[in-house]
């Protein structure tokens, strides 16, 4: 009778230090844990730094296209892409390859 008492507590006290262990474990190492909430918020920094990448390379490519379009010609660009296109140079320029 004795050890059924000294057992009852004991098969308690384990099971609740299992559970706690278990808990604490899916709490750091789970799928919604510390670790997964560091990995998706470096992996959010990492996706907004591309985005503003991207939206800048879309506004210089936006405005680019702009100044080459028939409402507004920007003499420069042209000359630029002109050149570029067909491999000239000016007189007064000198080539260094």
């Amino acid at each position: 009778m004795q050890t059924r008492r000294t057992l009852g507590p004991l098969i308690f006290f384990s099971i609740a230090v299992v559970l706690g262990a278990y808990f604490t474990f899916a709490a750091v190492q789970g799928s919604y844990g510390v670790f997964r909430r560091v990995q998706i918020d470096a992996e959010i920094e990492t996706r907004t730094a591309e985005r503003d990448a991207l939206r800048a390379e879309v506004t210089r490519m936006a405005n680019l296209t702009h100044r080459l379009s028939d409402q507004y010609l920007d003499l420069d660009l042209l000359d630029e892409r002109a050149r570029e296109v067909l491999g000239t140079i000016r007189a007064d320029e000198i080539v260094i390859r």
